[in-house]
């Protein structure tokens, strides 16, 4: 059994905690399988996990004093295409070259004997995230959070000028009707679970968010690397500094196409005080998120057009097409609940969110 590591562990208490119930894996092998193919790992093995995620299980390795970060898949049936460590090994094993802000992967393990799946190994970072509240180390700095939220627009533009040919990911993604497959692999998805929809008229509501997004796939402009899941919550900070992004993870959709997915996709995560919270237009933020007094959306893309030479006239198709992604994952989460794939009580929330969400998404196409 993996014991804890020592006691004065830096990350604040909701960052790191013991494994959940039902999200232990085959430690031993675990152990033997580090040990064996990552080098220099000495002392005692221990396990933690990073329980805030809600899609990849996401541990903290120790091995003395020495960390790792370990990624695997949810368990439970997966989407095609989904949850893919190998492709998130690639960008990291590469991307750091020219982002900095991309960890290091040590080690990808494709073989599904070890620990149930194939998992990812990456290097692990010291510093906070911002969820529901600015970090204390930021509280008592002037306009925290829309110096937080402004540094987490710039991080964003500054992956979209990296070429992906310069750090050998210019095989990453097939640019090329990139936007069109996005589209039916999202509408596939969504097919995938729509049967256990929370209600009927969710799906219809959803149903039809689909149909206007096909309608009006705006021509691509230019091609870059792609996060797929930027938000605020997936950015890391040096403690007490608030303007610049330190790391960025999750990068397990990560591709080469339109850029402009990722702006509307941080777009469809922010909250925006500038909007009555209960209209269309308002999203379901992290609770607290709101509090943050981040930059409004249109500060967002204006601070994004700043340093881009794209034309921004169609942002809202693509902060909608962010908004739909976001039903499906979140119906994914729900449908693993209703079929007893995980025992995290948080994913039997995640259906409440589907139709309030779509609904938004209908407000930003509507003419």
């Amino acid at each position: 059994m993996a014991s804890a590591p020592s006691p004065d562990v830096a990350e604040p208490p909701d960052e790191i905690a013991p494994v959940r119930a039902g999200e232990q894996l085959d430690w031993p092998a675990l152990e033997a399988h580090l040990r064996a193919n990552v080098g220099g790992l000495d002392g005692e093995f221990a396990v933690l996990q990073f329980p805030r995620g809600s899609a990849n299980l996401t541990y903290c390795v120790s091995f003395g004093e020495r960390r790792l970060v370990v990624r695997r898949p949810p368990f439970g049936k997966i989407a095609p295409g989904a949850h893919d460590m190998g492709r998130e090994y690639t960008v990291l094993s590469r991307l750091h070259e020219r982002f900095e802000r991309a960890p290091l992967a040590l080690l990808h393990c494709s073989d599904n004997a070890v620990i149930g799946a194939e998992f990812l190994v990456s290097e692990y970072r010291d510093g906070v995230v911002v969820w529901d509240s600015v970090p204390a180390s930021m509280a008592g700095l002037p306009d925290a959070g829309r110096r937080i939220g402004f540094a987490v627009v710039d991080a964003l533009a500054d992956l979209h000028a990296v070429d992906p040919a310069s750090c050998g990911l210019s095989d990453l993604g097939r640019p090329d009707g990139y936007l069109e497959r996005q589209v039916r692999g999202w509408s596939s998805r969504w097919d995938a679970v729509a049967e256990h929809a929370p209600s009927a008229e969710a799906g219809q509501v959803v149903e039809e968010v689909g149909r206007r997004i096909r309608a009006a796939i705006p021509a691509a402009q230019r091609a870059g690397i792609v996060h797929n899941d930027y938000k605020v919550d997936n950015c890391q900070f040096a403690p007490g500094d608030p303007d610049r992004v330190k790391s960025v993870f999750d990068w397990d959709m990560a591709t080469t196409g339109d850029v402009l997915v990722d702006l509307g996709t941080l777009l469809n995560y922010w909250p925006d005080r500038t909007v009555a919270p209960d209209s269309d237009a308002a999203f379901i933020a992290v609770p607290g998120m709101h509090g943050l007094d981040l930059p409004s959306r249109a500060e967002v893309v204006e601070r994004y057009a700043a340093g881009s030479d794209l034309n921004l006239s169609q942002v809202a198709w693509y902060e909608a097409f962010g908004c739909w992604k976001t039903v499906v994952i979140l119906q994914q989460l729900y449908a693993r609940f209703v079929r007893g794939e995980t025992t995290d009580a948080r994913m039997g929330q995640r259906g409440d969110f589907v139709e309030p969400l779509a609904r938004r998404a209908l407000g930003l196409l509507a003419p």
